[in-house]
């Protein structure tokens, strides 16, 4: 079986990481995939929203537990290159990445969810950075986005204790964005994604970037970011569609245009 499975469908991309045997631990097919994977959804037209989601009992413990102890400086060196391009690519789509997540999200797996622009939880998932039980540093990431989101001192606190913490804790400091019963998740995140692949795909793709970019500008960067990217968006289609739409009291019928 493959270690990732991929499904299109109403313009939405599900990637499954699909090791459910190790709680879907990274492998080298699966990083490289996902990462394939993505550079895909940019180049078709027809894909709007990603999701990424794992199979089995957790979302994914991360890094695999059976290897450690047992590679080089060289190796390590060698797989972060390709975890750094997965994570480079899911922040370079213009697309919305949602990643849904279930049981846990350890590690660098919490750090690949950090990475997309939502997530939505169980209500009895759990996260953590589990990097310095075994005397790492955090990787894949999480040193850039998680105090970006929950702020250094209590950043500083998640990665030196290594202690989990829970779905409703991680919607409190802002982590995730909702979170909802395990048997409601994968309906609600398709739904919510599809919700998003409706919508006009020019102007959230821009947004996504404007925001991902805005935490390194300055306010003076960021208005004229917006006074530039407005002035491409009122010539789109969907710019054109979402006016009509909204004169003949009707739900618009973007294309992404």
């Amino acid at each position: 079986m493959s270690d990732l499975l991929v499904e299109k469908n109403n313009g939405v991309l599900m990637l499954t990481m699909n090791r459910p045997e190790s709680l879907n631990a990274f492998s080298e097919e699966m990083i490289l995939g996902l990462t394939n994977a993505l550079k895909l959804a940019q180049r078709d037209e027809e894909i709007r929203t990603v999701v990424i989601s794992g199979a089995g009992r957790s979302f994914s413990a991360g890094g695999d537990v059976k290897t450690m102890g047992q590679v080089s400086g060289e190796e390590v060196f060698e797989h972060l290159g390709h975890l750094n391009e997965c994570i480079l690519m899911m922040k370079q789509l213009e697309k919305p990445v949602i990643a849904a997540v279930h049981g846990f999200a350890a590690g660098a797996a919490f750090n690949l969810a950090l990475a997309s622009d939502l997530i939505i939880a169980e209500e009895n998932s759990q996260f953590v950075m589990s990097f310095s039980k075994v005397g790492l540093i955090s990787d894949g990431g999480g040193l850039y986005f998680l105090p970006r989101i929950v702020g250094p001192y209590r950043a500083k606190e998640l990665f030196f204790s290594g202690e989990p913490i829970t779905a409703a804790k991680a919607l409190e400091y802002g982590i995730v964005s909702r979170i909802v019963p395990l048997e409601r998740l994968k309906d609600e995140v398709i739904a919510f994604a599809e919700k998003m692949a409706s919508g006009p795909a020019k102007a959230i793709g821009a947004m996504k970037k404007i925001i991902d970019h805005s935490s390194c500008q300055t306010l003076e960067e960021v208005l004229e970011q917006e006074r530039l990217t407005q002035s491409l968006m009122v010539v789109t289609k969907d710019h054109q569609e979402g006016v009509q739409a909204f004169k003949e009291k009707r739900l618009p019928q973007f294309q992404g245009r």
